[in-house]
């Protein structure tokens, strides 16, 4: 009976969770006529108009190129730093560990809204406005908590011995990091660049905020602002739409077992 029940609750989480996906992937199948049929149309025709549309009329691939270098920049950076963030509270004897990784935790809480003035002022002082820097710095203000906190958990439980042994072979701490400790937090750096980057391409309120002009916009601010001359083009927003999310699907179906593995690692062993 509990074993049914499991089975009939997640069947419903799944079904939930997919069917807004499900929609407007449908949407985009559909003609504009089918779009605005009462009642709706359930099998679509199959057209690609919509993708046609998007792409030639809405300039989709160009939100695409823009996502791609923000959301990439901001991963790989991020990462770099909390590797070294990272390996530095877990392993070495630092004062106040506690205290910081406290500070990490409550700066990741702050609402996006109550540093959006300050964030926003400090890039017109250095005239970051609609430029790649000035998303990708705040990003990366923003997943830093994130990533280091997952590999702090990883290089925490790690053997001693292996960095003692390093030690005894000559291995700086610089090698030790790149060349022992970090092939083998390597599921904690997969799992960690996987959310930066889902977070960093999913990303709408800076974007918006930060990146006025055409030319800089991600994918979610040039979905958003897609325009008809009568009309809301609701073909071409799901086609856009299910281009920006497949990726992120395709990325969860491939890696769910690492990304499952990086997230419980840490609380395995205490």
């Amino acid at each position: 009976m509990n074993r049914l029940l499991f089975y009939i609750t997640t069947f419903v989480v799944v079904f939930l969770s997919l069917l807004p996906f499900a929609w407007f992937f449908n949407t985009s199948l559909k003609t504009p006529l089918e779009i605005t049929s009462i009642p709706p149309v359930l099998i679509p025709s199959g057209t690609l108009r919509s993708y046609q549309s998007a792409i030639e009329e809405y300039n989709l691939l160009h939100y695409v190129k823009n996502s791609v270098i923000v959301a990439g920049s901001t991963t790989f950076f991020t990462i770099l730093i909390s590797i070294f963030a990272g390996y530095a509270l877990a392993r070495l004897r630092l004062k106040y560990k506690g205290v910081i990784m406290g500070s990490l935790l409550l700066v990741s809480m702050f609402p996006q809204i109550s540093i959006a003035g300050p964030v926003w002022k400090i890039l017109q002082s250095l005239g970051w406005l609609n430029s790649y820097q000035g998303l990708i710095i705040p990003y990366i203000t923003l997943t830093l908590p994130l990533g280091i906190w997952i590999l702090a958990s990883f290089f925490r439980e790690l053997p001693g011995e292996l960095e003692d042994a390093a030690r005894i072979d000559g291995c700086s701490h610089f090698q030790t990091l790149f060349k022992i400790m970090v092939p083998l937090a390597a599921p904690g750096v997969f799992t960690a660049a996987i959310l930066v980057f889902i977070y960093a391409w999913n990303e709408f309120f800076f974007a918006l905020l930060i990146m006025t002009q055409q030319k800089f916009q991600t994918l979610p601010v040039g979905i958003a602002l897609f325009q008809g001359q009568y009309t809301l083009p609701w073909g071409e927003i799901a086609a856009a739409s299910t281009v920006a999310t497949v990726p992120l699907v395709f990325l969860v179906f491939i890696f769910q077992k690492r990304i499952v593995r990086g997230l419980s690692a840490g609380a395995i062993k205490g």
